[in-house]
């Protein structure tokens, strides 16, 4: 398994074998999303299967924000996502940013204790109409090694 940049056109075919995700994202949905700002778009490379995706943009000078992300039913069970998370914040760290912040909600349990274990800290809780639907958000100092 690769860790390596990739393309937005390579992030919405793995977006879209990850079921969790309700809303099915399009190249278009993604550049608007990103828009003209500096982004990392990262992918996990399995025997030239891609299966597994994190995305993230600037927020400001300082700040970088990891949007999206997840891995399909087949490469889970395998570090990937952590393998993601670590690369991501490398790139973070060797481009100057301070901290770096995510969204996750209270039914990714599997998402919670990947950042928590990865020394995220959560900020601030946002309440939905259902609990499992609650948004807590998570910021991680980054120190340049």
């Amino acid at each position: 398994m690769i860790i390596r940049e990739g393309t937005l056109e390579e992030a919405v075919d793995v977006l879209g074998r990850i079921e969790e995700f309700a809303r099915v994202e399009t190249l278009a949905s993604l550049k608007r999303r990103i828009g003209d700002k500096a982004c990392l778009v990262l992918v996990a490379d399995d025997d030239g299967e891609v299966v597994g995706v994190k995305i993230g943009y600037q927020l400001d000078d300082d700040c970088f924000y990891s949007w999206i992300g997840g891995v399909t039913k087949k490469g889970r069970r395998r570090g990937i996502a952590q393998g993601l998370l670590h690369a991501q914040e490398r790139w973070v760290a060797s481009h100057g940013y301070q901290t770096i912040r995510v969204k996750s909600r209270n039914c990714y349990a599997g998402m919670l204790c990947l950042l928590l274990n990865n020394h995220y800290h959560i900020e601030h809780l946002e309440k939905k109409d259902e609990l499992a639907q609650y948004r807590l958000h998570f910021v991680k100092k980054i120190t340049s090694s």
